[in-house]
């Protein structure tokens, strides 16, 4: 019986140390158990890739060139990689204020205010005085891209026909124009092979239709494909899961992000054909990467590295294509006519007609080659070897008590909840693995799609987000879509896809609306439950569950943020493979400074560029962080 006491008294006592160091909480036993490593999570592909890839290896150098490749902006600048080249996102702060352009009416329709909130807020350079962002305020931390210009077709030296265009939105200053600014911040690219849609609002459809972003919201999406080579025919193809393909097929046709107004896909590959011409009319290819410079360790392209001359040894992206897919959507004599309407029809020659224009096969389809080959690359960024993944793998040293506190706070159903979002190995409810569970999700007696939420960042109708509609209309919500619809109110409006949170210390500013600066800010903010309570949905007819206020300790707060930063992987932070990557430079605002600008003669200022030097696989020095 003494025996039994004792050890009744030292489990006590231990219990009673453990709660002590916990700041008072200690995990219970109904509390969901520790995120798992990610090594336990298989990455997910579409089950009929090899429809479509018939060489892996040369589809990810491909995708890893094109990501990279500023040659694939209007401007020749903009690259994928421009808005995501630090820990896979953008730590860019100058010049990278939007105003409210998402701003809706209570019907939905768009009401977008063009007014900065701080005085002179185009090009200058943000601090760490600007952050939280004023309460109220609609403008967004977002990524600085093109000027507003129009598309005219392709020079005869191969180049953009491109005109400035006047900015509607308020992205002026001394005068000129500079770089629109995207009204959402850059979310990591890292892990993001995990989403099940990607975007915020997540409208890069799971399903990819080889065309564009929409899915099979576009039930008229159409490749061709030719079995013989000489009758090729209109196909529809479905991928799945392949929300990174559908994401990859937006920035470069937007004209905030990469693309003059109107350019489409065939003229971005008709383009990377054409190549340009020197003065003496002797054709230049565009050659893969030709403005960069590329490791000779790169871990994906040092093989095909031209160092120490720019760009790759491979003289066009067509013998890449050609290489990595099979030869059934890219070998025909034939051309492609685009008429006027949009239609299209399989002919031999072209009729130099200006209302109609005729692409090769591979030119045709050269957003299913630019979306799967992206994916494939993004697909090879998983971070999945942080402290915490090593401790949850065996290594009951990779982190430090606090962090293991943490975590427990982390999963605690009275002091955290953090866990019922942030769901899983890959830590977000919107994961591949978790949608195909449940595709929705009943929180306090209302229909949410899973993964995304209203946490109260910002005022609903400032960004409808999975609430809203994707480009054809339709809407972007899983639960809207339901045929029946649920028996509880839908409360989708204002909710944002959950993102991982993986190597979440390198990528702030945080939220959609990269309002806040540090990790504790985040903390504080879930702790009191948000900044915007009541929420409503935009007709005013739901008020949305807000987040519990925790009103968390000092001391649990510090657990919870060495938790988070015991979840960066340091090949992310130092760049090793397959974090490595090719020479870019990067738009960094205008001028020295904000109003000191210069005309590039078109009425545009003139850009100030950084320079990302090229780092092999055994990566670098680390890259200042958001105001470092």
């Amino acid at each position: 019986m003494r025996r039994t006491a004792r050890r009744a008294f030292v489990a006590a006592a231990t219990a009673l140390a453990v709660i002590a160091r916990m700041g008072g909480h200690v995990a219970a036993a109904d509390d969901p158990p520790r995120p798992p490593s990610l090594k336990t999570i298989v990455v997910p592909e579409p089950t009929n890739l090899a429809d479509f890839v018939r060489d892996r290896t040369a589809a990810i150098a491909l995708g890893k060139a094109l990501f990279w490749d500023m040659q694939i902006g209007s401007d020749g600048v903009q690259a994928c990689a421009s808005c995501h080249f630090h820990a896979g996102a953008d730590s860019r702060s100058r010049n990278q204020l939007s105003p409210g352009l998402r701003r809706v009416h209570a019907d939905g329709t768009a009401d977008p205010d063009a007014a900065f909130a701080p005085p002179r807020a185009v090009n200058r350079q943000l601090t760490a005085d600007d952050f939280p962002l004023p309460p109220g305020t609609n403008d967004v931390v977002g990524s600085q891209g093109l000027p507003l210009l129009e598309f005219g077709g392709l020079a005869h030296d191969g180049s953009e026909r491109l005109v400035a265009l006047p900015d509607p939105d308020g992205f002026r200053a001394a005068g000129l124009d500079v770089r629109r600014v995207t009204s959402r911040n850059a979310p990591s690219v890292i892990n993001a092979v995990f989403n099940d849609r990607n975007f915020w609002d997540g409208r890069a459809a799971r399903t990819f239709n080889g065309v564009n972003g929409l899915g099979d919201g576009d039930p008229d999406a159409r490749v061709y494909r030719a079995d013989d080579p000489r009758r090729p025919v209109p196909v529809a193809v479905r991928l799945a899961p392949a929300s990174l393909a559908s994401q990859a097929l937006l920035p470069p046709l937007s004209d905030v992000e990469m693309s003059g107004q109107g350019r489409t896909f065939p003229e971005i590959a008709a383009k990377l054909a054409r190549g340009t011409r020197d003065t003496e009319r002797r054709v230049r290819r565009l050659r893969p990467l030709a403005k960069q410079l590329v490791a000779p360790g790169d871990s994906v392209l040092g093989r095909l590295s031209a160092w120490p001359r720019p760009g790759l040894r491979v003289k066009r992206y067509e013998q890449l294509i050609r290489k990595a897919f099979a030869p059934r959507w890219w070998r025909s004599p034939k051309l492609i006519r685009v008429l006027a309407d949009g239609t299209t029809e399989v002919v031999d020659r072209r009729d130099g007609r200006p209302e109609t224009a005729e692409y090769t096969l591979l030119q045709h389809n050269f957003a299913l080659f630019f979306g799967l080959a992206i994916q494939l690359y993004e697909a090879t960024l998983v971070a999945d070897d942080s402290p915490w993944d090593r401790f949850m793998d065996g290594d009951r040293d990779a982190i430090s008590p606090l962090a293991i506190e943490g975590a427990d706070v982390f999963r605690s159903q009275t002091r955290g909840r953090c866990i019922n979002c942030h769901e899983g190995a890959e830590l977000t409810g919107a994961s591949v693995r978790r949608v195909a569970e449940s595709p929705t999700r009943i929180r306090e007696g209302q229909a949410l799609d899973r993964g995304f939420n209203n946490v109260g960042v910002v005022a609903t109708r400032e960004d409808p987000g999975v609430g809203g509609r994707d480009a054809l209309g339709r809407w972007l919500s899983s639960v809207r879509r339901l045929d029946p619809p649920p028996a509880e109110p839908i409360a989708v409006d204002g909710a944002m896809k959950v993102p991982g949170l993986r190597n979440v210390e390198l990528t702030a500013p945080y939220f959609h609306s990269g309002g806040l600066l540090t990790l504790r800010q985040v903390l504080d903010f879930y702790s009191r439950g948000g900044d915007v309570r009541p929420q409503h949905t935009l007709d005013g007819a739901l008020e949305i569950a807000p987040l519990n206020v925790l009103g968390n300790t000092e001391h649990e707060l510090d657990a919870l943020e060495a938790f988070l930063r015991a979840l960066t992987d340091e090949r992310v932070r130092l760049r090793r493979a397959p974090f490595d990557h090719p020479q870019l430079f990067v738009p960094d605002g205008h001028g020295d400074d904000e109003l000191d600008l210069r005309d590039d003669g078109r009425g545009i200022a003139v850009d100030r560029l950084r320079e990302i030097a090229a780092v092999g696989r055994d990566g670098g020095p680390p890259l200042p962080r958001f105001l470092e």
